[in-house]
């Protein structure tokens, strides 16, 4: 089942201009183990699951990538030129971040302790919800390699549930809220009984 979910997922981000467009010019500039995660990718399911066009909803393109220098001017080095490579809208939609360096700032914005990840592929596991934890990257070949930790399932049900893996996230009710005023059809499990 998770094969013919990764070919659906596949098709709706091929149908989706924008994600396309972002994967493209990330391809070209070789930025080193990117993925896309996150929002525009599930989002991108909810539209196609509820009859949306692509692109609704979608406020940012989430992109994950791991170089091993964690300082800031590095960081900063990649966020200037993947914005360089955009134009408006999109330059200021697409919103970089080293996953080698975010257990650096995350607990003190966050609150909540953040363990140092290996390479990008290990950030979803550590997201909000299972829904929330799909990442995808367009391939030198064209194909689409899919990234979801706890599977597609609930992300093709429509189902927020809190990752199961680490404590509710302290955004819960607020990441539950603003996907609810966008999806309604969406179907939320209570923490307290996931």
């Amino acid at each position: 089942m998770m094969a013919d979910l990764e070919a659906r997922l596949s098709e709706i981000v091929r149908a989706d201009p924008g994600l396309m467009q972002v994967m493209t010019t990330l391809r070209s500039l070789d930025i080193p183990d990117w993925r896309v995660f996150s929002g525009a990718v599930y989002q991108s399911v909810w539209n196609a699951q509820t009859g949306r066009p692509a692109g609704y909803g979608i406020r940012d393109y989430d992109v994950g990538y791991f170089d091993p220098d964690t300082s800031w001017d590095a960081e900063d080095v990649v966020i200037k030129r993947v914005a360089a490579a955009f134009d408006p809208p999109l330059r200021d939609m697409v919103e970089m971040r080293n996953q080698a360096r975010v257990h650096l700032w995350f607990e003190g914005k966050f609150g909540e302790p953040y363990t140092a990840l290996a390479n990008t592929d290990e950030a979803p596991a550590r997201f909000v919800s299972p829904a929330f934890a799909v990442g995808v990257r367009l391939e030198d070949d064209d194909s689409i390699s899919v990234v979801a930790p706890f599977g597609l399932e609930d992300v093709f049900d429509l189902v927020l549930r809190p990752n199961p893996t680490r404590p509710v996230a302290k955004g819960w009710d607020k990441a539950v809220t603003n996907a609810l005023g966008r999806w309604p059809e969406l179907a939320v499990v209570d923490p307290a009984q996931a």
